[in-house]
């Protein structure tokens, strides 16, 4: 079969059409954006839970955010993807169930992930201008993770252990 403009033309508007009903099609592809319950808030200063507030809570809590574009496919599902990724690494929504010496080193792994600049991904601050860290906002975190100290509430809840 010799391609001539007709054919070619006809492939691409097949092709455009193909692509066009694949995406309407997505959209019927259930997400799950749920928000379960927040069973406690991060133990930490007033200033980094700010901080955590901007740039981590729409991955790391179940207090996320779910924007517009999170509501299209196949954007939905990556989005929905990062949310589960990012509760199961650390969600700061049930703090609660970690032990004193977890939540230390959960406080050390969001410092290193943000001085490395693994954290944030580097799409969402794009989207998410406010998400971007300053040095004074890095240094609010970096003074929060210490070197593994604990919280005035997490030595009362260990010294609480002990007895």
């Amino acid at each position: 079969m010799k391609l001539n403009r007709v054919n070619i033309r006809r492939v691409v508007k097949g092709v455009l059409i193909g692509l066009a009903v694949a995406f309407v099609l997505a959209q019927f592809v259930p997400v799950d954006r749920t928000n379960p319950p927040v069973e406690t808030r991060v133990d930490a200063p007033a200033e980094v839970v700010a901080v955590l507030e901007r740039a981590c809570y729409d991955c790391h809590s179940n207090e996320t955010v779910w924007p517009a574009y999170s509501r299209i496919a196949p954007i939905s599902w990556l989005v929905a993807y990062d949310v589960n990724e990012g509760r199961e690494a650390v969600n700061y929504s049930t703090w609660n169930r970690y032990t004193a010496e977890e939540r230390a080193e959960l406080r050390e792994e969001t410092w290193e992930e943000l001085a490395e600049g693994e954290m944030p991904l580097k799409l969402y601050p794009l989207l998410h201008t406010d998400a971007r860290l300053s040095q004074a906002d890095k240094d609010v975190v970096r003074a929060w993770a210490g070197d593994g100290e604990r919280s005035g509430a997490e030595r009362h809840e260990e010294d609480d252990d002990d007895r």
